[in-house]
Parts: C-alpha cells; sequence; structure tokens
C-alpha cells in the first residue's frame, strides 16, 4: 500500500476568496470598500482578502444600497442587489417604485422649494479660520506648477461653506432650467458660466434672504485641505484619491451623486473630483508675502475655479491646483459650490 498524504491548503491560499454582486439596473456603479468594481450584464465579481467588508451600490434615479458583507475561507460569497426608484413627489401625488402610498398630504412646488433651500441651510458647514499655507506645500510632491508658487501665508476670516456641489434639484428649482450634460436630480449641476453662477445666486439669495456667494479661491483652498482640522493631504481628504474621489480611473467618464465618497477633515464632500467649482476670484498670481483676506486680483481676463473633475487624472485634483477661464464659458465638468459669510 501507498499512503498519499495530501497538502493542506496554505495560509496565503485561504486569505483570499471571490465576492460576486448581481445587481439591478444593470447601469449601477458597485464600490467595494470604496474602490470601483467593474460590472458585466449586472454581475461584478472582485477577489478580496477574507474578512470583512463594505459595498455601495447606486445608480442616478435610484436609492443607493450600502452594507457589510463578510467573506469566508470556505466558499465565494455572493450577494443579490435590486435598487428602489427615488421617492418622487410629482404634482402632489408621491410614488415610490415598490409600494402604493395611499393618504398622501398634497405637496406643491412652493413646499419643495422651501425644503430644499432648508435643507440647503442645514448642510451649510462652519469653517473656523486660521492662518494657513496656501500653494505648494511639501504634500503636492513637486507637482506642483509655477502658478501655485510661491507657497504662502494666508489670514481668513471665519465662514461658511456647503458640504456638498450645487445640485440640479437644487438649481431647477431656483432658476426653474437644467443645463446639465448629464442628467440627474441628485449630480452636481453642470455646464454652467461663472455668469450663470452669479444669476442663480441673486435669486438664491432673493428667495432665502440670506447672503450666499462663490467662495474666494483661498476659503475653497483651506477648506479643501481640512481647514483647521488638515492632516495635510495631498487631495482633499486623503492621499489616495479612489476613496475621496471621482475622477477619470473610477468615474466612468460621467458624474455622479454628490456626498457618495468620503468626506474631507470638515465632512466636505467631492471638493477632489466630480466637477470642478467656479470661486468668486478673478485668477492671478501669488506673493510671498502674507495675504489678509485675498479676493484676487481687482480685474483679470479668467476666473478661477478648483478641484478638478470626473474626467481628470491625479494632479488636476490636488487641493493646490489651480485652473481658470473666461466668466462666460461653460462646460460639463464645471459647477459650484456654495459659501456664506458670518
Amino acid at each position: 500500500y501507498v499512503l498519499t498524504l495530501k497538502k493542506p491548503n496554505t495560509i496565503t491560499e485561504r486569505q483570499t476568496q471571490k465576492l460576486r454582486i448581481k445587481y439591478s439596473p444593470t447601469s449601477a456603479s458597485v464600490l467595494v470598500d470604496n474602490k470601483f468594481v467593474k460590472g458585466t450584464n449586472g454581475i461584478a465579481e472582485t477577489t478580496l482578502t477574507v474578512g470583512q467588508h463594505s459595498y455601495i451600490v447606486a445608480c442616478d434615479g435610484y436609492e443607493s444600497e450600502e452594507g457589510t458583507v463578510k467573506l469566508k475561507a470556505s466558499a465565494p460569497s455572493t450577494i443579490q442587489i435590486t435598487l428602489l426608484k427615488e421617492f418622487i413627489v410629482d404634482n402632489g401625488i408621491s410614488e415610490n417604485n415598490n409600494q402604493h402610498i395611499e393618504d398622501i398630504n398634497e405637496t406643491t412646488d412652493n413646499d419643495r422649494v422651501a425644503k430644499l433651500l432648508e435643507k440647503l441651510n442645514d448642510d451649510m458647514v462652519y469653517i473656523e479660520a486660521v492662518e494657513f499655507t496656501m500653494g505648494a506645500t511639501k504634500e503636492q510632491k513637486g507637482e506642483a506648477n509655477s502658478d501655485e508658487k510661491p507657497a504662502h501665508p494666508v489670514v481668513l476670516n471665519c465662514f461658511y461653506l456647503c458640504k456638498y456641489e450645487v445640485t440640479q434639484e437644487l438649481w431647477e428649482a431656483v432658476m426653474g432650467d437644467n443645463p446639465s450634460h448629464f442628467k440627474g436630480k441628485n449630480l452636481p449641476v453642470e455646464n454652467v458660466s461663472w455668469d450663470d453662477c452669479l444669476k442663480f445666486i441673486m435669486k438664491l439669495n432673493e428667495l432665502t434672504g440670506k447672503k450666499y456667494r462663490l467662495p474666494t479661491e483661498a476659503e475653497w483652498e483651506y477648506a479643501a485641505r481640512g481647514g483647521s482640522n488638515s492632516m495635510h493631504y495631498k487631495y482633499s481628504g486623503g492621499n489616495s484619491l479612489e476613496y475621496v474621489s471621482w475622477y477619470f480611473h473610477n468615474s466612468m467618464d460621467k458624474t455622479h451623486t454628490v456626498g457618495m465618497m468620503k468626506p474631507n477633515e470638515l465632512g466636505l464632500y467631492d471638493m477632489s473630483g466630480n466637477v470642478w467649482e467656479w470661486c468668486q476670484d478673478w485668477y492671478g498670481s501669488y506673493d510671498k508675502k502674507t495675504a489678509y483676506y485675498p479676493t484676487g486680483p481687482i480685474k483679470a481676463y479668467n476666473k478661477v475655479f478648483r478641484g478638478g473633475g470626473y474626467d481628470n487624472g491625479d494632479t488636476y485634483c490636488r487641493c493646490s491646483y489651480r485652473n481658470g477661464t473666461a466668466p462666460q464659458n461653460k462646460f460639463k465638468n464645471l459647477g459650484l459650490r456654495l459659501a456664506h459669510s458670518i
């Protein structure tokens, strides 16, 4: 007799296992541990270490679903996700894709706008201002361009900044139209010029009695860096874009619902990637002297925009990266975020 002993699986072989996510609708995006997983025909597969992992399945027009799954070494895991359509209010009639709702209260257009404006007020984040260094600081790792230099001290007043980019729903409620290339009420509004943004803000302030505005370039960079809570990351919220940003490598060449990625130290979302954001300032050069409450040049040719977009690579999403264009120009990767003085 010949006794043959089967060598047991090594620890290394048992450390990984396959996760399969079946999802509907098939146009949805799948993220596992905040990393995009490419799917085909409603099935996304990835190999992960054994243990607990997080997932998000999201699609424009549907309620996103997120949760955790525990992978075991003994067998691959499969989960089935069917997204529900977003709750819609239309002419006082509320519907859900999988539920008939009776006895509803009529909701007028004015009610909906009032709720949106109330939410906007709740989403404004207080930014405590301290002196910070703006421009080509060391965490930019030598990628800084000449217009980011010299790095220089900046002093600001405290202010508020919205945790989200302006959505198409809010823009349409105020302006009555939606100029965006990619449609979806919770997607960031884009394809708007700096001039368009000022018209939007004027109407918004008439509705609210407040004084919303675009952030200055210095305010924007200070907030993107995490303000007084800054961990000195290269991008807004981290040193790895895949966790904090919709950009070239994970966006599938389109914008995404605001607030899906990891926020930065101040709780602000999408300050790197998704869409660029207009700032108040004219585009100008830096000076090495301390800048007190800077608002840019008195007059120039271009207005500043910041943050990078869904179709841009890493370097454009850095906290200190600068860009500018004429105030009448508009692009499908350029939107805005609202600020408010104290």
